[in-house]
């Protein structure tokens, strides 16, 4: 079956097309099952432009780590200096929220295929290395000291993928609400 060719006028719309094409290729059959080529035409391009975008099948599903690579770098900047690490991964936190209720189809989607597929599951779990790595660093910038960056990073994008675990399983709730209810939760687990 051949697709008719419509080019998009920019390098962020074709990548968006390619993304949104793959997740629904994927979720309609499978990550195994859909080819490069099946994607680009879904996408209504070339597969030598989904190749100038993507090294592979498995990026197109990551390239919004770029974008919450960008929110997140974005959100910890605007906080003030002066803001103890903890709370300004608290701040953080609650400054991406609108964001990540926006895609939640797509995270959904995205969740969906690396739950069922092991090859995926691996790559989500070294860009989620790569990202906290990014937060270690962006606090250390800031004053923290290595150890407590660390600790701060990898514990409250933890606190953030409890909450996201749980706003997946109730849908129709803020994920705002989730949350605050796993800070809170945190803090009464080590407040004693």
């Amino acid at each position: 079956m051949r697709y008719a060719v419509c080019m998009p006028r920019s390098g962020k719309e074709a990548r968006e097309r390619l993304t949104k094409a793959a997740l629904e290729l994927f979720a309609e059959r499978g990550f195994d099952d859909v080819t490069t080529a099946e994607i680009a035409a879904r996408a209504e391009v070339t597969e030598r432009t989904y190749f100038r975008h993507f090294p592979d099948k498995r990026e197109v599903l990551f390239d919004g780590e770029r974008m919450l690579t960008e929110w997140v770098t974005a959100a910890l900047s605007s906080v003030p200096s002066d803001i103890a690490s903890w709370q300004a991964m608290r701040r953080t936190v609650d400054l991406i929220v609108p964001r990540l209720e926006a895609n939640r189809v797509d995270g959904d989607r995205l969740a969906a295929l690396i739950e069922v597929t092991p090859g995926l599951r691996e790559r989500a779990a070294a860009k989620e290395v790569t990202l906290i790595g990014l937060l270690v660093d962006l606090l250390v910038a800031r004053g923290a000291a290595s150890d407590e960056a660390a600790l701060v990073a990898r514990t409250a994008w933890g606190v953030l993928g409890h909450a996201i675990g749980s706003w997946r399983a109730t849908p129709g709730t803020p994920l705002q609400q989730h949350v605050d209810r796993a800070f809170a939760l945190l803090g009464g687990l080590v407040g004693g």
